[in-house]
């Protein structure tokens, strides 16, 4: 649609959730123009109980999605292109991407390796409406990148985020101020945060089945079904969030996580993903020359109750195999719980410099 003439009120904040289109897929595509149309996965290979990390769209035709057994995908689509993942060129195109962002904004949260929110509220004029620099975005991640990205602009992070998913691929959705109740009414309950399969089944058995059906009910409501987080869930529906966008802050940790497309009990697939999440921290870790010494795995459950589990050990930790080897070991023993998993979670705090640690190696060499 027209977004032109599209400004949002000063007494509204502007808000840009930026999302790049089947992340790693698109990267395989984009360095081997040979794959360009066909249907790319990215994962581990089947015989290895390997799982999908990331579908192109010509992969999504024929119902594959990330999380899903290799094995899975290829009897979906036996043509299938299988890529193995390269996370040191996915985090590189990522930090690209963010000085993109940073450019046009300070105001820049950084959620994962391929989305972001910005805070444009500031760089709003008369002429220069978020929209047109949603736009500008898009054109230069394209120009610069040769990838693309979806972005959704609204006047709170949960309106945007919603919008980005709109019209993916390549789109753009602009939710006017004054318009959130409109815009997300129709919408399926499950597009709010917090909202998983369970509790859309339960919702669904009420009769609840839009946003806009759920939005009618009051407060005591909301907290007597979604507890602690029963106001905030409201307030969502109504297309009120609050929340800030956080730019940087000083790391205590290194964690990369993912919400799995289907909920999944499978001890193999979740090992699979642990693997997957380990050596995207390794990879951070060594890239910024830091070891940590306490590991977590972090779960959410179906009917979103999350755990944490963690494990420090004496020697820091900075390889991949050695973040694998005790997250899975803590992921083992949650599976005697036969819950089912939306999100899972890796990560390593306890930092030591690099320099430290190969001082106290060399320490403890010359002790023997």
């Amino acid at each position: 649609m027209p977004t032109d003439d599209l400004r949002l009120s000063e007494q509204y904040k502007a808000i840009i959730h930026a999302d790049f289109d089947a992340f790693y897929a698109s990267v395989e595509q984009r360095d081997y123009p040979e794959l360009n149309g066909k249907p790319v996965v990215v994962g581990g290979k089947p015989e290895n109980r390997g799982v999908v990390a990331s579908a192109s769209y010509e992969a999504r035709t024929f119902g594959i999605r990330s999380a899903i057994p290799m094995s899975r995908a290829y009897r979906l689509c036996p043509q299938l292109v299988r890529r193995p993942a390269r996370f040191e060129i996915y985090r590189s195109v990522s930090s690209k991407v963010m000085d993109i962002f940073r450019s046009i904004t300070p105001l820049v949260e950084s959620l994962s390796l391929d989305e972001a929110y910005l805070d444009v509220t500031e760089c709003e004029t008369s002429e220069i409406t978020p929209p047109l620099i949603a736009q500008a975005l898009r054109k230069r991640v394209w120009d610069e990148l040769s990838l693309t990205i979806s972005v959704g602009v609204g006047t709170s992070k949960c309106v945007s985020k919603i919008a980005s998913d709109m019209n993916k691929p390549d789109g753009i959705t602009v939710v006017r101020p004054g318009t959130e109740r409109q815009f997300l009414s129709p919408l399926p309950v499950q597009s709010i945060w917090g909202i998983g399969p369970k509790t859309m089944e339960r919702l669904n058995s009420y009769g609840i089945n839009t946003i806009g059906e759920l939005a009618i009910r009051d407060i005591s409501w909301f907290e007597s079904n979604f507890g602690s987080n029963g106001r905030s869930v409201r307030n969502m529906c109504l297309g009120e969030d609050p929340r800030p966008v956080i730019t940087h802050r000083q790391r205590k940790s290194f964690s990369s996580e993912t919400t799995l497309v289907d909920d999944s009990e499978d001890p193999e697939i979740l090992r699979e993903i642990v693997i997957r999440l380990s050596n995207d921290v390794g990879v951070s870790l060594s890239s910024r020359g830091v070891r940590g010494k306490t590991v977590k795995l972090k779960l959410r459950s179906s009917d979103f109750v999350t755990v944490t589990r963690q494990r420090s050990v004496t020697e820091p930790v900075q390889l991949s195999s050695e973040i694998a080897d005790i997250a899975i070991d803590l992921l083992s023993q949650e599976l005697n719980q036969k819950n089912s998993y939306r999100l899972i979670g890796v990560g390593v705090s306890g930092f030591d410099s690099l320099e430290n640690s190969q001082d106290a190696m060399q320490l403890r060499l010359e002790g023997f």
